[in-house]
């Protein structure tokens, strides 16, 4: 389900930048001889600066929509043990590094070495 409205979401992202760039604005944008060319001049004029006003205002609310969705699926899928994230629990067990030892694990016993004597003079 995740991935599936990451999908829409990343469409409608891409899909809302060419609407938000083919308006026609007061420096010209693409909306000019470009899109005129491209489209064959159907959507150009006022009715145009309508319909990409409107469709612009519809994926906004689509984006916020999947947003809010999304963030609500992340915060009720992922949290495991003492209200921690799965996913960052993961992550952290990741990157910690794994310790090796070094040297031979110590005997259960400890056996002193015996000491020579000194003799006395």
């Amino acid at each position: 389900m995740f991935s599936i409205l990451l999908a829409c979401l990343i469409v409608v992202a891409i899909v809302m930048v060419a609407v938000i760039l083919l308006q026609k604005s007061e420096g010209g944008g693409m909306s000019g001889s470009q899109a005129a060319s491209m489209f064959g001049g159907a959507l150009t004029g006022a009715s145009a600066g309508n319909f990409f006003t409107k469709l612009t205002a519809w994926l906004a609310a689509i984006f916020f929509a999947l947003c809010a969705s999304l963030a609500f699926i992340v915060s009720r899928e992922g949290t495991g043990v003492n209200g921690r994230s799965e996913v960052r629990a993961e992550l952290i067990k990741a990157d910690t590094p794994k310790v090796e030892p070094v040297a031979a694990p110590l005997p259960d016993t400890l056996e002193m070495p015996e000491t020579p004597e000194i003799p006395e003079n």
